[in-house]
């Protein structure tokens, strides 16, 4: 098994792992991205997290079946609680969950003591993008890179954040469509906004036939709806 063998979101994912990391894969779905990542010698050990017993399973049986079994440490556990301190992670990927959730993890992570604050994140939320930027930024996180692929019909985005650098003052602009992702202006960046332009459009609609009082909600998608309008038009320049 190689990164070729790998979804196109994982290895996007594996671009964005150091060197020689000491990595944490949280969700670790059969251990492919450590396993890849491994063989390839671009880390030196993993810990591969998973809080259902199936999944944590084959994982192990992944790991086994590479010869791995001492380099990567398959751990039945509830989010960042795979991790200890002393285990000196270097780098956290977090794959394939929503966003909320995402941030939920890394909190839970932060109050139990499971991050030293140096390890890179690498996160790719299915949903819920703004969420989990809002918490980076709130922790003191700079948003060094991002990506934004497309595979079987659907997009996805990958945050990377890291605690070691000046922190940028982000708008809420910045945040709603993510900073690099912003200056980058890719095709399929275009695409996915082009249709959650119309999707947020009918949104407008229904609630302004609600018979609830939904002024905040309308006042909030109105300044989204400008929001993609202008960098649409911004990116057809």
């Amino acid at each position: 098994m190689n990164a070729k063998d790998l979804s196109i979101r994982l290895q996007k994912a594996a671009e964005f792992v150091p060197q020689d990391a000491r990595l944490a894969d949280i969700g670790s779905d059969h251990a492919y991205l450590p396993v890849a990542l491994m063989l390839q010698n671009k880390i030196s050990y993993s810990i591969a997290g998973e809080v259902v017993v199936g999944p944590y399973e084959s994982a192990k049986r992944q790991a086994a079946k590479n010869g791995l079994e001492n380099k990567i440490d398959v751990r039945l556990a509830d989010g960042l609680e795979a991790v200890e301190l002393n285990d000196q992670i270097s780098a956290i990927t977090i794959c394939g969950m929503g966003g909320v959730l995402i941030r939920d993890i890394l909190q839970r992570g932060k109050e139990k003591a499971r991050l030293s604050g140096k390890e890179r994140l690498i996160l790719q939320p299915n949903v819920g993008e703004r969420q989990l930027r809002q918490w980076l930024v709130a922790e003191g996180y700079t948003i060094t890179e991002e990506a934004i692929i497309e595979e079987n019909q659907k997009v996805y985005e990958l945050i990377v954040a890291d605690k070691d650098l000046v922190q940028p003052d982000y708008t809420a602009k910045e945040l709603f469509f993510g900073p690099v992702l912003l200056k980058e202006k890719a095709p399929v960046f275009i695409k996915k906004w082009q249709h959650k332009l119309s999707k947020m459009e009918k949104i407008l609609t229904s609630l302004h036939q609600s018979d609830q009082d939904v002024t905040e909600k309308i006042r909030e998608v109105i300044l989204e709806i400008e929001w993609i309008k202008e960098v649409l038009e911004d990116a057809g320049k």
